[in-house]
């Protein structure tokens, strides 16, 4: 048998985009001939992920998994849509997620992290990408801790059990009851969804997010033809409401309206009997960020078709 080295894997898998795994397999398969190899990973539809890889992928899945006082949220990306009910995709973003409860936020430990089914999460993406047909991404990843207390997820816009949409976690620290928290959190957790705060408190709004607020606002203020010193008292009051709505504990509560989210925490820490902390949240929006590509679908058929534009159908 021919030796295989790790050279010529490398060379076949930057040659195909297959995995790893399956470019040893291929060498192994064909005495080490490189384009023997690269024929047998086509022939098993293995090589088609390396032409896959340079669509726009901006729909999937994101996915949430918790284990006592921890959770993790991961995102996944595909082409398109129809992929997120695919449940080889469902099971890869359910697996995925749980192994981030150990490798957190770190996208490229993930990514080497051991797959239960064999091989490495990337490895396995690659496999998904070559039998699904599209390309996909693991694109980010978090992970919410607390000592004591619990971290509850939510997950909007559901197509099964911890995979949607919108994923979101909140971290709660409190020596109340598991009940208690779990509700509260759920609450708060669903309000993240829908208000899609910032930051946790004004004080950790992105500065630089809060200084390009400001330039919009002194613009406006300006416009206004008042006196500088009104037009300063403008700004700043203008600010702070951008602060007031986009952090958390300053909104006010979906539910009711009209509390300030803070608020809101303290009562359910008295009602339970022991202080509550609302310690961080984490909310993924699937595809937020990401700039999709405007595609003409006439276009792409007569493309395909072979002519300049598309032809009425008579």
């Amino acid at each position: 048998m021919a030796e295989i080295t790790a050279a010529a894997v490398k060379e076949l898998r930057e040659r195909t985009g297959a995995g790893m795994m399956d470019c040893k397999k291929a060498l192994a398969e064909n005495q080490g001939e490189m384009e023997a190899s690269v024929d047998w990973l086509r022939a098993k539809g293995l090589a088609a992920a390396a032409k896959k890889a340079g669509r726009t992928a901006a729909e999937g899945l994101v996915g949430v998994a918790v284990e006592g006082t921890k959770g993790a949220v991961v995102e996944v990306n595909s082409e398109t849509d129809f992929v997120a009910k695919n449940e080889q995709f469902q099971d890869f973003v359910r697996t995925v997620s749980k192994l981030a409860l150990t490798t957190g936020d770190d996208v490229a430990a993930l990514n080497d992290t051991a797959f239960p089914a064999g091989g490495t999460v990337a490895e396995a993406l690659t496999n998904n990408i070559a039998t699904i047909g599209e390309n996909q991404s693991l694109r980010r990843a978090a992970l919410l801790e607390v000592g004591q207390g619990a971290v509850v997820s939510y997950v909007h816009n559901a197509v099964a059990p911890g995979l949607g949409k919108i994923g979101v976690l909140v971290a709660l620290e409190s020596a109340a009851s598991g009940d208690a928290v779990q509700a509260l959190g759920k609450q708060l957790a669903m309000h993240i969804a829908a208000a899609n705060p910032l930051a946790l408190d004004a004080a950790s709004l992105d500065p630089a997010l809060v200084e390009r607020e400001r330039g919009i606002a002194m613009e406006k203020a300006k416009e206004s033809g008042k006196a500088p010193a009104i037009v300063e008292k403008m700004v700043e009051g203008g600010l702070a409401k951008f602060r007031k709505d986009n952090a958390l504990l300053s909104q006010l509560f979906v539910i009711d309206g009209k509390t300030p989210v803070a608020d809101v925490v303290a009562a359910a820490g008295k009602d339970a009997g022991a202080d509550i902390a609302l310690k961080g949240f984490v909310r993924f929006q699937l595809g937020e960020g990401i700039e999709k590509k405007e595609s003409d679908f006439a276009a792409e058929v007569a493309a395909a078709a072979g002519t300049n534009k598309a032809e009425p159908v008579a």
